[in-house]
């Protein structure tokens, strides 16, 4: 399955949410959680998804639409 890695930016009002979680389980993900900050007045993680190409598109669209900073990683992750 293809995989996608992104740096994620979450305002304040999502960082007690468990949105990640929640987009990758109802696209049909695997979610990889690479690295993480969570402060009391933001948040920010660097995951990988793992599913089919449109599960992932449809993944980074619905981040975004819950106003989610998304941003694509080039390259490979450190493993």
């Amino acid at each position: 399955m293809p995989k996608k890695a992104f740096h994620l930016i979450f305002p304040q009002n999502l960082i007690r949410e468990p949105v990640m979680f929640l987009v990758a389980r109802d696209n049909h993900l695997l979610l990889n959680i690479r690295r993480a900050k969570i402060t009391a007045s933001s948040g920010e993680a660097t995951i990988e998804l793992e599913g089919k190409p449109e599960d992932l598109e449809r993944a980074e669209r619905e981040l975004k639409a819950k106003g989610v900073q998304v941003e694509s990683v080039l390259g490979d992750l450190i493993e």
